[in-house]
């Protein structure tokens, strides 16, 4: 056992040397998180030995976990601070969550697949993440009573910007997701200030498609 964690240890940090900061992730808040959450196991024990290699892996519900270093650039693009509180739409396997847990002061997740969810629950419990707040819910409407958020990101591919997300993000605030159909993506970040919101695209991307797409509501 102690060799085996020892193994997952200097994977995660052969990892994060050739798959993240070689792309040019500097954040060193991200960096850690990155070297820290054991991403092996938020997959079957039968991908294991994949799950520090450099693309997606299946999760089940035909779902995938994010491609480490699409992990890391999202991260990076929130500019997260200790004291954020931040939404997460689609909890999926639980490493996205469990790696802005390690930055944030409380990460707020929605998952619609109940065996995710109750999967990644269960790891959080686990692992000791008491700051993940998690909910079994349609991701599409946000989390209203909870916000403002001072950081959102959508872990799914969505046909546009959702203005009701928008709608639960502060002033000041940061949102990443992926825009697109379930072909071609891109991968935007708002910033939202006093006279509205922004946007920069961070380049093509492609992500599961978002479950309930078709059910973005009004804020």
């Amino acid at each position: 056992m102690i060799n085996s964690e020892h193994t997952h240890k200097r994977r995660r940090e052969e990892m994060v040397k050739r798959q993240i900061e070689a792309r040019h992730i500097s954040d060193p808040l991200v960096l850690a998180a990155m070297r820290r959450v054991p991403r092996h196991l938020f997959v079957s024990e039968a991908l294991q030995h994949k799950a520090y290699e450099d693309h997606p892996l299946p999760i089940g519900e035909q779902q995938t976990i994010s491609q480490p270093f699409i992990v890391a650039e999202m991260t990076q693009a929130l500019e997260l601070t200790a004291d954020d509180r931040v939404l997460e739409i689609g909890t999926g396997s639980g490493y996205q969550a469990a790696v802005l847990a390690e930055i944030v002061y409380r990460v707020y997740t929605i998952e619609r697949l109940h065996t995710l969810y109750r999967r990644a629950r269960k790891l959080f419990d686990t692992l000791q993440y008491h700051n993940i707040v998690t909910r079994y819910s349609d991701g599409t409407m946000g989390w209203r009573e909870e916000g403002l958020f001072d950081a959102i990101i959508v872990t799914a591919g969505a046909p546009r910007i959702p203005e009701i997300l928008l709608s639960q993000l502060a002033v000041g605030g940061r949102m990443i997701l992926p825009v697109g159909n379930q072909y071609t993506q891109d991968l935007i970040k708002i910033v939202k200030d006093e006279r509205g919101w922004h946007q920069v695209s961070l380049g093509g991307c492609r992500f599961v498609k978002l479950i309930g797409e078709e059910g973005w509501g009004e804020p």
